[in-house]
């Protein structure tokens, strides 16, 4: 008789194309504690995923469900696993990914001993940096992590253990084609649960070799940011704390607003002048959670900011403070724009720093 499940893990798959059994074979092969691997089949017909999993078919610990909402999104098959599960903790895998073996048993042994209602596991990727090194934890902090002080919101995706006791009715957030897991993830690291990182454990390993991913095509930049809606709601960000908020702002800066810059100042032709207003008004938004992140930032990066709130500020400044930004060792990439915050911990010296030493 197969135990009950202590993990509920959830891989959507939307195609048969996907390399599901390496992530699935992962998971019951690596894992010595109960765990029920559910395949979410979005979209697709489940005997078409059966036929590609061949024999792990067998395994009383996998199960297959059919899901379809006909949204070119994540976000339903994932939550849809959620809603099925009923062990005590949960956790999501890339159709295209894998756990080493050990993770799961890894992050069980760290809940355990920290009594953790969420367990941060170790990111690398196959085809790239070992490690991602996020979220850039005070150094050598492993357990009771704070959303501000350990800067826990760089880490956008919770791919290891979520309590659901704790967290019963979190999902990522529906109506989306992307940033659906960045409300879900803040919710996590500003909730005041018990939260650990297992530093050293069995990583969570991605895999960079799909071809066919439903959440990366070119999206309007209304689109890229429509996820601030739920992740920056004023009236959640209004409960948290000052240092929360500046944590939250600068890594939505850093991150999403940097991505979609570079992906169109530099990738591509400079953006159109309906495009260029909702850059500044995403910017502005952004920027309105924690004004004095203006200080705390980069001389560069303030002026980047002002810049793209600014619509009338012409494409070449912008491309040419990118550029100025990719060589770190300038001065102005590493002092803050108010010297008085030259060492916060979201300052380019203390910051840098924190991701040297996160493993």
């Amino acid at each position: 008789m197969t135990p009950e499940p202590e993990v509920d893990l959830i891989i959507a798959v939307h195609t048969p194309q996907r390399a599901i059994e390496r992530a699935v074979s992962s998971v019951l092969t690596g894992t010595v504690a109960p765990v029920r691997v559910t395949v979410v089949c979005h979209g697709v017909d489940p005997a078409l995923i059966a036929a590609r999993l061949g024999d792990l078919t067998d395994d009383p610990r996998l199960r297959l469900l059919p899901f379809t909402d006909g949204i070119p999104s994540p976000t339903g098959p994932f939550n849809h696993g959620l809603e099925a599960a009923t062990a005590p903790f949960t956790a999501i895998l890339g159709s295209d990914d894998e756990l080493l073996p050990g993770a799961i048993d890894s992050w069980l042994a760290v809940q355990r001993r920290y009594s953790a209602d969420v367990v941060i596991p170790r990111v690398g990727l196959a085809e790239g940096p070992s490690s991602l090194r996020t979220p850039p934890t005070r150094p050598f902090r492993s357990h009771d992590l704070d959303g501000a002080k350990d800067r826990l919101a760089y880490r956008t995706q919770q791919l290891g253990l979520v309590s659901r006791a704790k967290f019963p009715t979190l999902r990522l957030t529906p109506g989306l084609t992307t940033g659906e897991d960045i409300e879900y993830g803040l919710r996590l690291w500003f909730s005041g649960a018990r939260i650990a990182f297992d530093r050293t454990g069995p990583a969570y390993w991605g895999h960079q070799d799909a071809t066919d991913r439903i959440s990366v095509s070119r999206k309007s930049v209304t689109e890229d940011f429509q996820f601030l809606d739920a992740a920056i709601d004023p009236g959640w960000i209004a409960t948290l704390s000052p240092a929360a908020r500046q944590g939250i702002a600068i890594k939505l800066f850093r991150t999403h607003l940097m991505e979609a810059l570079r992906s169109r100042f530099l990738d591509s032709a400079p953006p159109v002048r309906g495009e260029r207003e909702a850059f500044a008004a995403a910017t502005r938004r952004i920027v309105d959670v924690a004004p004095e992140m203006l200080g705390i930032v980069s001389i560069i990066d303030r002026r980047l900011l002002r810049s793209v709130m600014d619509p009338e500020s012409s494409p070449e400044s912008i491309v040419a403070l990118l550029h100025k930004r990719t060589v770190l060792l300038r001065p102005a990439n590493l002092i803050s724009a108010s010297f008085g915050r030259l060492l916060h911990r979201e300052a380019p010296l203390r910051f840098i720093a924190a991701v040297k030493l996160t493993p």
